[in-house]
């Protein structure tokens, strides 16, 4: 059951690959501080659907608004697992898209502080995948949570890459402890 009022909201986020140096990479943002919800986490492109609005076309819209992927250029492959985020009152749909070259990106003042060129391999090694104590709401638990070195992917964005690691024959390891 969700904590707040009604039904969740649909949301999609987009997991585009585009050639790099070192084969392939997505995209991914550290969201403002300035947001309401999430601040500063590192996220996929994405937000509501609008009324009307498919899952593909909102991933595309909110990417195309938040890093200035151009739509022309991308190739829709199709959708990961729908997954519920209840801490935040959407169901969130990945879809999942390619490019044949590198996007001219650019951050959307107000709502990106950064972007994140990520080569997917680096996604692969296994030393990336960690875990942390948190207490959340009064309880103890294991994060589990990808090292991007700087910055740190974790909750419902590390559950859809994670995903998509397992479709391209990735098997997790058990995630290495920080005693932080």
């Amino acid at each position: 059951m969700f904590p707040w009022n009604g039904p969740p909201k649909d949301a999609s986020a987009l997991l585009l690959l585009y050639p790099g140096p070192e084969g392939p990479r997505f995209v991914l943002t550290v969201r403002s501080e300035t947001l309401p919800r999430h601040r500063g986490q590192v996220s996929l492109p994405g937000g509501a659907l609008d009324p009307g609005e498919t899952v593909e076309e909102a991933a595309l819209r909110e990417a195309h608004e938040e890093v200035g992927i151009d739509r022309a250029e991308v190739r829709v492959l199709g959708r990961l697992s729908p997954l519920d985020i209840p801490v935040s009152g959407f169901t969130l749909y990945p879809v999942i898209a390619v490019a044949d070259r590198r996007p001219a990106l650019h951050a959307a003042d107000g709502e990106v502080e950064r972007i994140l060129e990520v080569p997917l391999r680096e996604m692969l090694d296994p030393s990336r995948l960690r875990r942390r104590r948190a207490v959340r709401e009064g309880i103890e638990v294991d994060v589990p949570y990808f090292d991007l070195g700087a910055d740190e992917l974790w909750g419902a964005t590390a559950m859809v890459l994670s995903e998509f690691l397992c479709l391209l024959g990735w098997q997790p390891p058990a995630p290495a402890s920080d005693r932080s």
